[in-house]
């Protein structure tokens, strides 16, 4: 660092802890960037998910790439083109296959879903199991965003691109699908483009924060910072920025405490997230505390 950059981190200690680790090593700014990309991309998907109350279906495609990202393991070892294919490759057929089954039997969506995703958990777990070992498996499970190199922030570049852009011609279809999903099928012929548009797109976000977060950690990317936004604004504008800020905030937290504290990145980003869920849960406008108070307090004198 240079003298003059030097000399106003030390005139500003907090800085010194905040700055430090993204001026010195490469590694920390290339996993912010990683994030970032991941922040933008992720969280709008996941507001959507929430409002179509699909959080827990973020879950299962979230165990359901698993096994393809293992098969591209075994093909072509710890590669990011093969796991990457593979990892889409069996989400969409998880996604896909659920709904046909929906469709066409007397199964709802959710326990076709919950049939095919824990298959295809237990099928990535045991071909991981069987044919790596336990660095593999950690590798898989909780991801490396502390190794993100530019062939990965290329790719999470690229999928905050597509996600961008879909989301920006989709909005209208998909807001209404939210409300009146009903209506949307009846009126117009976005309905299935809107529907499995989005399935899509859950599908490439979860590869998305497979790479950097792993299986595990993914989906709190999306989740936790839409319900976090949800406590303090009702509008579908605002909450798809607060998502996006809340989401980049924990990403910057996770990554200073993680680098201080010698703790896995991943795991301290999820919690992170989900002190801020927490926080907002009791205090902010649509709180805990907010709903509990007794209705005479709401009027004026």
């Amino acid at each position: 660092m240079s003298e003059a950059l030097s000399a106003s981190l030390l005139a500003f200690p907090w800085a010194t802890v905040w700055l430090t680790p993204f001026l010195e090593f490469g590694f920390m700014r290339q996993a912010l960037l990683g994030c970032t990309l991941l922040a933008v991309s992720a969280a709008p998907v996941g507001v959507f998910l929430m409002l179509r109350r699909m959080s827990l279906t973020g879950d299962a495609m979230a165990h359901a790439i698993l096994p393809g990202a293992a098969l591209g393991y075994l093909v072509a070892g710890l590669s990011l083109g093969a796991m990457t294919v593979g990892g889409i490759l069996a989400g969409l057929v998880v996604a896909v296959g659920s709904g046909l089954v929906a469709r066409n039997t007397v199964l709802r969506e959710d326990s076709s879903l919950a049939a095919l995703y824990l298959l295809s958990l237990a099928l990535g777990v045991l071909i991981v199991s069987t044919r790596g070992n336990s660095v593999d498996l950690l590798h898989v499970l909780f991801g490396s965003v502390l190794a993100l190199d530019a062939a990965a922030l290329g790719l999470l570049a690229g999928i905050a691109l597509v996600t961008l852009v879909a989301l920006r011609v989709l909005f209208r279809p998909l807001v209404l699908e939210c409300l009146d999903p009903g209506f949307l099928r009846g009126t117009s012929h976005w309905s299935p483009a809107a529907h499995f548009g989005f399935l899509a797109l859950l599908v490439i976000n979860l590869v998305a924060g497979f790479h950097a977060l792993g299986t595990l950690m993914s989906v709190g990317m999306m989740v936790l910072p839409a319900a976090t936004a949800r406590f303090w604004v009702r509008r579908i504008g605002p909450l798809l920025a607060g998502a996006v800020v809340l989401a980049l905030l924990a990403c910057v937290a996770g990554l200073i405490v993680s680098f201080h504290a010698d703790w896995p990145t991943g795991p301290v980003i999820v919690l992170t997230l989900g002190s801020a869920y927490l926080l907002s849960m009791v205090f902010a406008p649509h709180g805990l505390l907010r709903h509990q108070r007794p209705p005479s307090l709401h009027l004026k004198a």
